[in-house]
């Protein structure tokens, strides 16, 4: 009966995870760049007692990489990212890397996200431009134009499919493993004047609500009727 009670427990403790996860992505289903979370989930097998009884861990959670819709805006200073790629930027915790390529120009000519990171370069340098020298013109590989003559270079990094991603505001990460410059423009590169969106998908969401919601219900549901049967045997037996 008390494992029951557990097991009951221990699946609406992960539920709530996955809500807290589902409501922050619906909360940014229009935040340009932003990377959806989502939590994989194993079970907790106890061998103590006569059975084996299987408990739902709190999952871990993790980031999904899959690119979101790109769109195109006309400005000059917005980049979206062709393929797997990550722009650097600079954070208070180091080199950090975004697909949020919304760009500003300073009055220092430094690129910045609109969040305020500077953009960096292959070398983790921040780019910087004439501020007075013109519109820019930037191409597949990421070189800055003006006036007609390379200013700077954009970096472009790939990061390793089993690092480990921190978020660094809403789109942006900090990763366990070090990046990789991408030197090969063919299936990877920038798109001026583009922007890339979200990549939640709004009705999956509100699917994965309505269904964790239900399970919740069912889960508090089966413990309110473990507990039912253990006060009547508490009284049943207290009668005998």
């Amino acid at each position: 009966m008390e494992s029951g009670l557990y097991v009951s427990l221990s699946a609406q403790l992960s539920l709530e995870r996955r809500m807290d996860t589902v409501a922050r992505n619906v909360a940014n289903m229009n935040t340009a760049g932003y990377r959806a979370d989502a939590v994989s989930f194993s079970s907790l097998v106890s061998n103590a007692g006569e059975h084996p009884v299987s408990f739902a861990s709190m999952g871990e959670t993790f980031v999904d990489r899959q690119a979101g819709p790109i769109t195109h805006t006309g400005n000059p200073l917005d980049v979206a990212i062709d393929g797997d790629g990550w722009l650097g930027i600079v954070t208070g915790n180091g080199t950090g890397y975004t697909r949020d390529g919304r760009m500003q120009l300073g009055i220092d000519g430094v690129l910045r996200t609109v969040n305020g990171n500077p953009v960096t370069d292959v070398g983790g340098t921040p780019v910087a431009v004439d501020p007075q020298g013109g519109p820019l013109t930037i191409t597949k590989d990421g070189t800055i134009s003006q006036g007609g003559q390379q200013v700077a270079v954009l970096g472009l990094f790939q990061l390793a499919k089993d690092a480990t991603l921190t978020r660094a505001g809403n789109s942006g990460f900090l990763s366990d493993k070090p990046a990789t410059a991408v030197v090969e423009f063919t299936n990877n590169g920038f798109q001026q004047g583009y922007a890339e969106g979200s990549n939640v998908n709004p009705m999956m969401e509100m699917t994965s609500l309505i269904s964790i919601s239900r399970a919740f219900d069912s889960a508090n549901s089966a413990i309110q009727k473990m507990e039912d049967a253990q006060q009547k045997a508490v009284r049943d037996l207290g009668d005998v």
